[in-house]
């Protein structure tokens, strides 16, 4: 007889599709080198889907994993707008000052991913996707 790990109400419940994004995107930016410190961190000001260290911890990255089914509502990347960078850059800097993260450099990035059918989704990975002083890369 085997014990089933996940509660009945739990295993019956579907994962969304940013759910199942997010999965898989952890494993991404693990084989790409990054070391996930923190999932779905949350503060009163909000959620930052992944906080990670990348160049051997000389960098602090702040992630937002973006999924799409369809490009109806546009690319994943593009719902990174203005507004939602300027509320990541507020979350890091609550981020920063909880931590005590001393003087380290952070980039913003943004995961994005496309999930059409059964087939493998197609993962890109936007570096320095933004910056904290309103630049968009």
């Amino acid at each position: 007889m085997s014990i089933d790990p996940l509660p009945r109400l739990k295993r019956s419940m579907p994962l969304t599709i940013g759910q199942r994004g997010e999965m898989i995107g952890w494993g991404y930016l693990v084989k790409k080198g990054y070391q996930i410190l923190e999932k779905n961190y949350r503060c009163p000001l909000g959620e930052i889907d992944v906080i990670a260290q990348k160049d051997k911890g000389r960098r602090l990255a702040f992630i937002e994993i973006k999924t799409r089914s369809s490009h109806r509502f546009g690319y994943p990347e593009e719902a990174v707008h203005a507004s939602k960078q300027r509320k990541l850059i507020r979350l890091a800097q609550w981020y920063l000052k909880e931590k005590k993260w001393g003087d380290i450099a952070v980039t913003f990035e943004v995961l994005a991913i496309d999930w059409k059918g059964p087939a493998d989704p197609e993962i890109r990975l936007i570096e320095n996707a933004f910056s904290a002083n309103g630049d968009i890369a």
